[in-house]
């Protein structure tokens, strides 16, 4: 092909692609990673058919341009990741603080009730835990192994179906918010009842010290992503009920975004929670200090991230408005 035909079939594609290095938001990445191998497939051929060509030369600059913008964006996606993750969510969490503090009380109270409720007799929390796995507790605790319910099956396995149990039970919480937030205040109070009636039976059973040991090594974890879980739900259920001066619609909308960012950062928490109840929870003759130390820093753990850090990060943003 003759160089000035190469250069008229292609001279709109080449501009396009120059115009997307001087305004990097006009592209996508894959459109950027389009024009990037069509310029490249050219200049190959340039150089193979016009090696001392000018056309081979500015095919050769654009392509260094493209590459230049390709790895700019790459380094501001992983920017972007990190950032939504020490800044975004946190900030999120202080936004919805309200609605958290609402849900660790529902909860609070419902694991309360779970337990003086639970005093009343064994009737009530096998109608709470199932005949079934009040049978299986009951003949653990006679071969001398309470907790022998959490080496029931291989760890993956375990680990796999707990943390898809937790998943689902926790965008349940969230989920039912869209029918107001009384739903999802709801299904924390099923959630805090079971843990109490569990708590109370086996205070019954003179075995309080070993449940909670066991309960909350994962506990921790995964009792506090239902309680955060049950926040966001609320945040989104009560743009319905309390839309302020926004139209009831944008006001939802404002309380789902805000929700979503809350939830989508439990889900680590949720497989580590997964992780060492399906692998670590089983080993209940391991020495208690080590239990205790797992559980203090999973507590110290959600105190910063979903504690402390918020205000932080609230109160630099606040600094910087003023600077």
């Amino acid at each position: 092909m003759k160089e000035a035909i190469f250069i008229r079939q292609n001279m709109d594609k080449w501009k396009a692609a120059e115009r997307r290095t001087f305004d990097f938001s006009m592209s996508s990445p894959d459109e950027l990673v389009e024009a990037y191998t069509d310029v490249t497939a050219d200049l190959a051929y340039a150089q193979t058919h016009y090696p001392h060509s000018h056309v081979t030369t500015y095919l050769n600059n654009l392509a260094v341009m493209l590459h230049g913008e390709l790895y700019h964006h790459k380094r501001e996606r992983w920017k972007r990741l990190i950032t939504f993750w020490t800044h975004e969510v946190p900030l999120a969490v202080y936004d919805g603080r309200r609605e958290l503090r609402l849900s660790l009380v529902i909860f609070l109270v419902s694991i309360l009730l779970g337990v003086f409720t639970a005093m009343g007799g064994e009737d009530f929390v096998r109608n709470i835990l199932g005949d079934k796995y009040m049978d299986m507790t009951l003949e653990n605790i006679a071969k001398g192994e309470p907790m022998a319910v959490y080496s029931g099956e291989p760890p993956f396995e375990m680990f796999l179906g707990i943390t898809f149990n937790n998943v689902m039970v926790s965008f349940l919480v969230f989920a039912v918010g869209v029918f107001t937030s009384f739903a999802t205040g709801y299904i924390l109070m099923e959630n805090g009842i079971m843990a109490g009636a569990f708590a109370a039976f086996f205070a019954q059973k003179g075995l309080l010290g070993d449940c909670l040991l066991a309960m909350m090594l994962h506990g921790t974890l995964e009792l506090s992503a239902i309680v955060i879980a049950g926040g966001a739900g609320i945040a989104m259920g009560n743009g319905w009920l309390f839309p302020g001066t926004y139209s009831r619609m944008e006001s939802f909308k404002i309380g789902a975004k805000r929700g979503l960012k809350i939830l989508v950062s439990i889900v680590p928490v949720l497989i580590m929670a997964g992780f060492i109840e399906g692998v670590f929870t089983r080993y209940t003759h391991v020495e208690d200090g080590l239990r205790l130390s797992v559980i203090i820093i999973s507590f110290l753990f959600v105190l910063y991230y979903f504690v402390y850090l918020p205000v932080k990060r609230h109160r630099e943003a606040i600094a910087n408005r003023q600077d």
